[in-house]
């Protein structure tokens, strides 16, 4: 009943329906660590189909607050393509023009829901990736300052600060003093922060693990192999404990055992994050019997369907 109640509750706004995503058991891949619990944490969930939807948001609802962010200006801002649809839902929910530089590599399905919501799209050359499409956003925005409101996502503490306040604290509600370890991928880098900096605060020791691409050249789109990339301003490694590198079929494959396994469809980022996770379950089970991991899911696997050329491919 309580679940009932919950989701039907009244909103005012789309803007209403972020946060507040589920924590679901992975109990069929954890069959082989019993001991262990194993949580995913949906946040395809939210109105835009991603994670990126809370930074987003705040970062909108903060700077229209203040003055920053009007009708009289545009929002533009560099995006893999997650973070370019929650500013495209929240521009069109609250009245602002929005303007996304992007790889033209980014997946066809996420350019296809950004101009659905009226965005106007500007392509970086994908050879250069997300640090191709932050310089770019960067010349335009000095060549033309009035113009634009630039959030900048991956220098501003919003970003973080939108899960300090709410992916932890929904965390710590779903399953409190049980959690041993928390696991998300890095992009902006604002998930992961804000994050660990809120778990460990907690009375309970929770150990807090980052997960990037092995390799600079990879497949797992929205993730940052840090060594090789521009390194976001608001990352903080002393926020988490520890890395973990994860290579493109290890996140491919695990999004597939997620899919056949305890159908959910997710991302291949998503798929990572829980390849670490089970890593980890493994050795808690083997070496103390007990543990509950919980990993981010940034997003579904439906926003992946047309694969780009250095990815991997299936035969139908």
């Amino acid at each position: 009943m309580r679940h009932a109640l919950v989701r039907s509750r009244r909103m005012a706004s789309v803007v209403d329906a972020v946060g507040d995503t589920p924590l679901v058991r992975l109990s069929r891949i954890g069959r082989e660590t019993p001991s262990v619990e194993v949580y995913a944490k949906l946040e395809f969930t939210n109105p835009g189909g991603s994670v990126k939807d809370r930074a987003a948001l705040r970062m909108m609802s903060r700077a229209a607050a203040d003055g920053r962010l009007t009708s009289q200006k545009t929002l533009i801002d560099s995006t893999s393509g997650n973070t370019g649809v929650a500013y495209s839902l929240f521009g069109a929910a609250m009245g602002f023009k929005v303007a996304l530089v992007m790889p033209s590599n980014v997946s066809k399905a996420r350019k296809d829901i950004a101009r659905a919501f009226g965005t106007e799209l500007i392509f970086s050359d994908p050879m250069e990736g997300s640090d191709g499409a932050i310089r770019l956003v960067r010349e335009l925005v000095q060549k033309d300052p009035e113009k634009y409101f630039y959030p900048d996502q991956y220098s501003n503490e919003d970003n973080p600060l939108a899960h300090y306040h709410g992916t932890a604290r929904e965390i710590l509600d779903a399953v409190g003093d049980r959690i041993t370890h928390f696991v998300a991928g890095v992009g902006t880098s604002g998930t992961i922060v804000g994050t660990s900096r809120r778990l460990r605060e907690h009375h309970r020791p929770i150990r807090c693990v980052a997960v990037e691409p092995e390799d600079a050249l990879h497949g797992l789109e929205g993730l940052k192999h840090l060594p090789s990339s521009l390194v976001p301003a608001i990352h903080d490694a002393a926020a988490y404990h520890e890395t973990m590198r994860i290579s493109t079929e290890q996140g491919w494959d695990m999004s597939d055992r997620l899919a056949r396994e305890e159908a959910l469809h997710v991302g291949h980022s998503g798929g990572a994050a829980v390849f670490a996770a089970f890593e980890i379950a493994k050795r808690l089970h083997s070496e103390q019997q007990g543990g509950c991991v919980v990993a981010i899911v940034p997003d579904r696997g439906d926003r992946y369907f047309a694969p780009m050329k250095w990815e991997k491919r299936y035969i139908w």
